[in-house]
């Protein structure tokens, strides 16, 4: 089997198998669909005749170092179970590649819809609107509330500067995927080295791709169901998920498949402006401010920029999970322009 149709299909035969002894009233036969969305992590919907089920697995093939940690996506939902944050239940980690040829895990299957447009157009009005964009900052900052040390995660990351460790690796991943030389990520990444913050004390649970597209709403409700994909979680600085939101938020429609709310008006749709967001955030966290924002924000565009790079060279080798993963190579440059923009006060 080739390295993209292993990424699109699973040996059916051998995962029943391996369910039966290893998951707890599981019983055959499978059904198993791909989901479309996402560029990370293959992910499967597993229907049985009296089970749904959700399987995330690594891409087949030579990965970077730390890359598609679905083992550490399995020890952070399981820790968060009867935290007050919402997330599927998790049921069984295989660590064996030999099984399905990578690792894998298995979730229940959370009903419930996801929103691809962040200005919401399918939501019937501004009040809904309005509360969904409340729920998600109250599950934010519920998630930075979370007692690491009370739910096992004290060693879910290594001390020290968040944002150095951060810049550290992900210009270092950069450089080992990049295709062909882009002049603005190469400024951005001299800005963002020569501006690091000091170390502030701060720590949290931080989810590292928080936004509208990883959360599961109720069917019916503005109301969140679970927080999808955390594979970039870890312990780190809070303002990083913030910022990461307020980037994403920012883009344009027509940068990656989430789309932006840049030059949306908000307050016609019911959706708080960035300024009201971020004073809210400070509101629910108890601290007056955040300084620096700037940097955070432009941080926040390199590190996407980083990603899309990533894709793309997984793309370039064959083993990438979603077919359109080559296109998120071109956002790479318009990314790092956005992000210059910022460090001029733009």
């Amino acid at each position: 089997m080739s390295a993209t149709n292993a990424v699109e299909q699973l040996d059916i035969k051998v995962l029943e198998a391996y369910l039966q002894h290893h998951l707890e009233d599981f019983s055959g036969p499978i059904k198993a669909t791909k989901f479309s969305g996402g560029q990370s992590n293959p992910t499967f919907k597993l229907e049985t005749p009296t089970q749904t089920y959700v399987l995330r697995r690594q891409p087949p093939g030579k990965l970077l170092k730390s890359a598609h940690a679905v083992d550490r996506e399995f020890k952070v939902l399981a820790a968060l179970q009867d935290a007050n944050v919402p997330v599927a239940k998790v049921y069984h980690l295989c660590e064996d590649p030999s099984v399905l040829g990578s690792m894998f895990y298995i979730m229940e299957y959370v009903a419930g819809r996801v929103f691809w447009d962040s200005s919401l157009p399918d939501i019937a009005d501004n009040q809904q609107r309005t509360q969904m964009y409340q729920q998600m900052l109250e599950v934010l900052v519920a998630l930075h509330s979370v007692d690491i040390n009370k739910v096992g995660l004290s060693d879910y990351g290594r001390a020290g500067n968040y944002f150095e460790r951060q810049f550290s690796r992900w210009s270092q991943q950069y450089e080992l995927t990049v295709i062909h030389d882009i002049p603005e990520m190469n400024a951005l990444i001299l800005w963002l080295e020569q501006h690091l913050p000091e170390d502030d004390g701060r720590v949290s649970l931080v989810h590292g791709d928080y936004r509208m597209d990883n959360l599961m709403f109720h069917p019916s409700e503005p109301k969140i169901q679970a927080v999808l994909d955390w594979e970039l979680s870890t312990l780190g600085h809070p303002f990083a998920d913030l910022a990461y939101q307020c980037m994403q938020l920012r883009l344009p429609e027509n940068v990656g498949k989430a789309t932006g709310l840049g030059g949306v008006d908000r307050a016609a749709l019911g959706i708080p402006s960035e300024e009201e967001y971020v004073a809210r955030y400070c509101q629910l966290m108890g601290i007056d401010k955040i300084g620096n924002w700037n940097f955070y924000l432009a941080f926040s565009f390199f590190r996407l920029a980083a990603i899309a790079q990533g894709v793309a060279k997984r793309a370039q080798e064959g083993n990438a999970s979603n077919k359109e993963a080559l296109k998120i190579g071109a956002l790479v440059q318009p990314l790092a322009q956005y992000a210059l923009k910022l460090t001029k006060g733009q």
